[in-house]
C-alpha cells in the first residue's frame, strides 16, 4: 500500500492518541510494545499531538517521584475519536502495525 508521508504521520498521531485514550498504551514503553515503533518515534509523535490540537498531558502518579505516571488525552480538539475506533484496523494496516 503506497501512502504519503503526510498521511502516515497523521494516522500515526491519531492512532497514538487513540491508544492512550483507550488505555491500551499509556506510556512510551507501552506504545513501543503495541506498535513496534522506536522510542524516539513514540516520543516525537506524543510531542506532535499538539499540532492537531489534541491535548495530551503526562499525569504524575500520586506519591511517586521522577517520571512515574502515564499520558492522558484531555481534549481531542476537532478530532473524532469514534472515527479512529471504527477505522483502527485500516489505520494499523496502513502503518504496518501488528
Amino acid at each position: 500500500m503506497d501512502v504519503s508521508k503526510t498521511k502516515s504521520s497523521f494516522y500515526r498521531r491519531l492512532y497514538v492518541a487513540w491508544l492512550i485514550d483507550s488505555g491500551a498504551a499509556r506510556s512510551v514503553p507501552d506504545l513501543m510494545a503495541v506498535t513496534g515503533m522506536p522510542r524516539r518515534t513514540a516520543q516525537d509523535t506524543l510531542a506532535a499531538l499538539a499540532d492537531l490540537d489534541i491535548d495530551c498531558a503526562f499525569v504524575q502518579e500520586p506519591g511517586e517521584r521522577n517520571n512515574a505516571g502515564h499520558y492522558a488525552i484531555r481534549d481531542w480538539g476537532a478530532i473524532d475519536p469514534a472515527w479512529i475506533a471504527r477505522h483502527q484496523a485500516r489505520i494499523k494496516a496502513i502503518l504496518g502495525y501488528p
